[in-house]
């Protein structure tokens, strides 16, 4: 990897949800500091006295799952935790792309990083080292349960054995392979290590902090959005005057209320009659309340990923300072699972809010405005067709929301009856963030269609007038019909890759 990438110090305190972003996506090398060297020498020491007097462990001293009640002979220590990834790399499905591999493996060398572990320094310098080597085992997307990601870890381990295969450079390759080209040699395995390369939810919080990232930014864009839709509706402004949303100050709301005052600052909406209506329908309304909620949503899972990202969550964990290694069971995930659940069923209120308000701004009846915001007559579709996109997605969206986080069938012969499906619950959000970015895209070209034909787009705030000439750099007005598609999935791209375009300053962060 080039010398110019910009370098993640793993210290204390531990990597930071941007951390992970920044190794997943801009190909940021680790550094560990010698605090951390330091706490996995003191865990690893031990670890080594466990096994030196033969003291019941579970996964060093004992088998795992429902071989705990196997005790593992002396000779037996090394190659059994050879076995562990080897046994366990089940995955199936469609291979994780190359950032979430990235994440993954950024996402274990954190949590090995925070002590609880007793890794051996030598793996886990050697996890570092394939990392920044740009070295990308080749993971299934499909097999967790999210009580320890044992499956997509268990590939990982297999690729820093030599065994399956890799990506390196952009071209996948045997495994063995591709340590040779990276410069790398297979991992040498001592007593513990292979049940610690596995033994975490690695996955499921990696694809949070790449999560937590896109949502923040996506939250942001919708807002413009709204906004603009605001000024080509000609709301009321009165739905985000801070002293009626003080009055009940739920979650968030007059928050977003500001932020939304912010963004419409030096708009003509705020003159004296400019509103059509005394009250406005309930999706432009209650907007604060609305996206008030998510901001909440968000914040709450962002505490949960980092609670997860800071953490130990390796059963058994390893205290240095007391010289114990004890059973538990933080590995499970419930709270941040339904953390992350809540999300995405604030996701699927604001992409409904999103989708009643692009079809109303096309209803003459509700906007006064050309129905299916058509320029030429009704001899032209307009954007009519648009809306079986945006009822499409916002259809798969609230199917999307519903809970799937509910205890899976038991497995290991019963013993592991409870589990949290994070990786899955991840997933579906992910899928809902694609969709909603797609319905914020299509919100913000029609507002930007409805604002020519109201003729305001000379009596714009700071922030909607920024989000409309972002709009108009990427999409021409809609005059004869044309295909629209690229146009949303230009500008959806976009969303993804880039900050909010307005010059002003988010006056307050979601809370």
């Amino acid at each position: 990897m080039s010398n110019h990438l910009a370098t993640i110090a793993l210290k204390m305190p531990a990597a930071s949800i941007e951390d992970i972003v920044a190794i997943a996506r801009e190909g940021a090398r680790i550094e560990i500091s010698p605090a951390v060297e330091q706490r996995i020498v003191a865990a690893r020491a031990v670890v080594d006295r466990y096994a030196e007097l033969n003291l019941p462990a579970y996964g060093l001293t004992t088998g795992l799952g429902a071989g705990v009640e196997t005790r593992l002979k002396a000779d037996d220590l090394v190659a059994f935790q050879i076995r562990v990834p080897q046994a366990r790399a089940v995955g199936v499905g469609c291979a994780l792309s190359r950032e979430a591999v990235r994440a993954m493996i950024a996402v274990r060398v954190a949590g090995m990083a925070a002590g609880g572990a007793g890794v051996s320094l030598r793996i886990f310098k050697a996890l570092v080292a394939a990392l920044n080597a740009g070295f990308h085992p080749v993971v299934p997307s499909l097999g967790s349960i999210g009580a320890a990601d044992l499956a997509p870890l268990a590939h990982m381990g297999c690729a820093l054995l030599g065994h399956g295969e890799a990506e390196l450079d952009g071209e996948v390759m045997p495994a063995q392979a591709a340590l040779e080209r990276a410069g790398l040699t297979p991992l040498d395995l001592g007593p513990k290590d292979g049940h610690a390369l596995v033994g975490a939810n690695s996955l499921s919080v990696s694809q949070a902090c790449l999560l937590v990232h896109d949502i923040e930014r996506l939250f942001e864009w919708s807002l413009l959005a709204v906004a603009l839709n605001f000024e080509a509706f000609r709301v009321n402004i009165t739905a985000f005057d801070d002293r009626a949303l003080a009055a009940r100050p739920a979650f968030g709301q007059r928050a977003v209320a500001a932020r939304l005052r912010d963004i419409l600052s030096g708009s003509l909406l705020f003159a004296e009659g400019a509103a059509r209506r005394l009250q406005d329908p309930l999706s432009y309304r209650c907007v604060p309340q609305v996206w008030g909620a998510l901001s909440h949503a968000i914040a709450e899972a962002r505490q949960a990923t980092l609670i997860e990202l800071t953490s130990s969550g390796d059963n058994p964990v390893v205290l240095a300072t007391e010289g114990l290694i004890l059973s538990h069971a933080n590995f499970d995930l419930t709270a941040f699972v339904l953390s992350w659940e809540r999300l995405g069923q604030a996701l699927a209120h604001c992409a409904a809010a999103t989708a009643y308000r692009t079809m109303k701004i096309m209803s003459p009846g509700i906007s006064d405005l050309p129905r299916f915001l058509t320029t030429t007559g009704q001899n032209r579709a307009g954007f009519a067709t648009v809306q079986k996109t945006v009822s499409a997605l916002e259809a798969e969206i609230r199917h999307l929301a519903l809970p799937v986080s509910f205890t899976p069938i038991p497995v290991a012969d019963g013993l592991e009856d409870q589990a949290s499906m994070a990786p899955r619950v991840l997933a579906k959000t992910g899928a809902i963030v694609e969709r909603l970015r797609y319905l914020v895209a299509i919100e913000l070209v029609t507002s930007a269609q409805a604002t020519d034909l109201r003729g305001v787009a000379d009596q714009l705030g700071t922030g909607t007038g920024d989000a409309y000439r972002i709009v108009r750099s990427l999409v021409e007005p809609v005059g004869e019909d044309r295909a629209q598609g690229p146009d949303f999935m230009r500008l959806a791209k976009v969303i993804e890759n880039s900050a909010s375009p307005v010059s002003v300053k988010p006056r307050d962060k979601p809370l």
